[in-house]
């Protein structure tokens, strides 16, 4: 669980409760241009890997972010993709970062030119 203690099942379970709540924290926060310090912040758990449980090198770092903020994030990535795509912004041979596209449908996408 991230710093906000919140867990992404209270937020799917929730979800119609808090839509009107959330949406206004969201709004408040991209008018003012200021995040709540909380959402800047990262709880680091350590991961087991390998091995033997008592050497920490078997351990990797993982941070838990903010579950709230990354809600934002992606409704403001997905609406800044919207507007690159619609207004044809964004080149159609980009493939990183993009939803249904990867490094592999680029390959595919070269080789097809290519061949």
């Amino acid at each position: 669980m991230g710093p906000d203690n919140i867990s992404p099942w209270v937020l799917r379970k929730g979800a119609e409760m808090l839509c009107v709540r959330l949406t206004t924290v969201f709004n408040t926060s991209l008018e003012t241009g200021h995040l709540p310090e909380k959402w800047k912040t990262a709880n680091v758990v350590p991961i087991f890997r390998k091995g033997n449980r008592n050497e920490a090198l078997n351990y990797r770092p993982v941070s838990l972010t903010c579950i709230v903020c990354n809600v934002m994030e992606k409704i403001i990535r997905r609406r800044v993709v919207e507007h690159l795509e619609r207004n044809k912004i964004i080149n159609e041979n980009q493939h990183g970062f993009m939803e249904g596209k990867s490094c592999v449908t680029n390959l595919l996408e070269f080789y097809d030119k290519v061949t």
